[in-house]
């Protein structure tokens, strides 16, 4: 796992944005494809905008799997991420070989979770992009998170921290607004990517961010599983990694070097 501290949110995800890009550019070299998650929320406004500029990518050759979705929540709410994949990401780089959204306001969850897991599993992910939640989730792996569970896509229930953070960021009113339930990529499906790239900027993450990189790997702080994983690159700004030891941390003076 490799951690980069820089000193704005516009800077952290320049670079995020630049690593993706080189390890979709190199799985289409290797394979003619590449299968990538993206996650959604806050934290990745400045990753997927800069990835949406690269114009060096086969975007025809890349498949998106979605990473997870509120239950009973239509396309065209505000807060539906679907709806945040279409606006931020979709639109802005024309024609994907393939998306895969969660339909999570389907009449069976549960049977939409089974046909996501088995496309997934013909699909090797090259690369995830995610976030760290406040609560230390993983996708919406609230804590504790199921480690154990083989199944792609589960149906989780979204804790009160969890839910809060969502009123937080805007995206809904008040707390009673928020769904209590989501689809979401399971752990041990989402570990099993290539390569792992984490966007977690600002000091209401701090904490979470700690206990992710510094503390023991812990159900109770879902994140915590990215120290096991062997190709893990963490990208913060300065305010949400103040809570961190120095250790292997990398602070980047930042060049603009862009995403190709």
């Amino acid at each position: 796992m490799e951690t980069f501290v820089f000193k704005t949110k516009r800077q952290m995800g320049r670079a995020a944005a630049a690593a993706a890009a080189q390890e979709i550019k190199k799985a289409i070299a290797g394979k003619r494809r590449a299968n990538i998650i993206l996650a959604t929320g806050t934290s990745q406004f400045e990753t997927l905008k800069s990835l949406t500029r690269c114009r060096t990518i086969d975007w025809s050759r890349v498949t998106v799997f979605h990473l997870d979705e509120y239950i009973g929540l239509d396309e065209d709410h505000p807060a539906s991420f679907r709806r945040y994949l279409k606006e931020r990401f979709l639109e802005k780089v024309g024609t994907l070989k393939a998306v895969h959204f969660i339909n999570a306001d389907a009449a069976d969850p549960l049977a939409e979770c089974e046909r996501l897991g088995k496309i997934i599993a013909a699909h090797p992910i090259d690369a995830a992009l995610v976030g760290i939640g406040e609560n230390g989730h993983l996708a919406f792996n609230d804590p504790p998170a199921d480690f154990q569970t083989q199944k792609p896509f589960i149906i989780v229930q979204l804790d009160q921290r969890c839910r809060r953070q969502q009123v937080t960021e805007g995206w809904f009113n008040k707390l009673e607004d928020v769904p209590k339930q989501a689809v979401s990529m399971s752990i041990r499906q989402l570990i099993k990517s290539a390569c792992i790239i984490v966007s977690a900027p600002d000091q209401r993450k701090a904490r979470a961010v700690r206990d992710a990189l510094d503390a023991k790997v812990t159900n109770m702080c879902p994140a915590s599983i990215l120290q096991t994983h062997p190709d893990c690159k963490i990208f913060l700004d300065e305010a949400a990694a103040s809570l961190l030891s120095t250790g292997d941390r990398k602070k980047v003076d930042y060049e603009d070097t862009g995403t190709g």
